[in-house]
């Protein structure tokens, strides 16, 4: 798998193996997270991680330059292999590309050949073009929504405003391809939509089969336009997803009206 190409003839995605390599995944991180160390993973760790059944590959153009990576650790969980995914980055000019899909596809079949079957990592809630990549496109599984994951503070300026609440997710990696819910839940209750008047009350959430949880199409953004609204979307969201996950819902993908330029979260009751 050393040598495994993308599928892009431009692109070749392995293992970070020479201090210029694990240097340049450093750089990204700091590109895309900011210097906060309690965010970056030093070349240390991506390289002794390899020894004991990790994962650090990045996803390199013929010149060189480090397009994207992928870095997780492995380990125990209930008795058997688990892998824990803890960090995807693409740089910036070579975003909606792809790459990101491909670099977790490497990281999958990597896995399978090591016997590893199941793999988690966290993501943002609010971030609708990781969600759109975790569970329409690779078919993983939110488990539980976790407030404040990481702390009340920020711990990388992608959290800066919204703190640091996530999904955490599960992918079977012997499941087979993920099969994308088109049109699922376009005429289900939107429990919770767009918190522009910061006056409104909110609405009592319903319980029916199917129900939407709109989310911003792009956080960072807002973030930098209107931050209050920013705050109110995690308000507003972390109250209706805890509530619908703590009552057995399933997150069944995210649903997006490209002509309004709105995305939500689709949940399916569990009766």
């Amino acid at each position: 798998m050393d040598s495994a190409n993308d599928r892009s003839p431009k692109l070749q995605i392995r293992p970070l193996r020479s201090q210029a390599d694990f240097e340049a995944s450093v750089a990204l991180q700091r590109e895309i997270w900011g210097d906060d160390v309690r965010e970056i993973v030093p070349p240390a760790i991506l390289k002794v991680s390899q020894e004991v059944g990790g994962i650090a590959a990045g996803a390199f153009n013929l010149d060189g330059t480090l397009a994207g990576f992928v870095f997780g650790m492995t380990g125990i969980k209930n008795g058997a292999p688990v892998h824990w995914s803890h960090l995807l980055a693409v740089a910036d000019g070579f975003r909606d590309q792809g790459i990101g899909h491909r670099l977790k596809l490497y990281q999958r079949s990597r896995l399978q050949e090591a016997g590893v079957l199941l793999a988690y990592w966290t993501f943002d809630p609010l971030e609708a073009r990781n969600a759109h990549l975790n569970l329409n496109r690779l078919g993983a599984k939110v488990e539980r929504y976790v407030a404040d994951m990481y702390g009340a503070d920020p711990v990388a300026q992608t959290d800066t405003i919204i703190g640091t609440d996530r999904f955490v997710v599960r992918w079977d990696l012997a499941a087979p391809p993920a099969s994308p819910a088109t049109g699922l839940g376009e005429e289900a209750p939107i429990v919770t939509g767009d918190p522009a008047d910061a006056a409104a009350a909110e609405p009592p959430l319903a319980e029916a089969p199917l129900v939407r949880v709109e989310v911003p199409r792009d956080i960072q953004w807002l973030k930098s336009t209107d931050p209050d609204s920013a705050r109110r979307w995690r308000h507003r969201t972390r109250r209706a997803l805890a509530h619908y996950l703590d009552r057995g819902y399933a997150i069944r993908g995210l649903l997006t009206n490209q002509s309004e330029a709105r995305a939500f979260y689709v949940l399916e009751s569990p009766t």
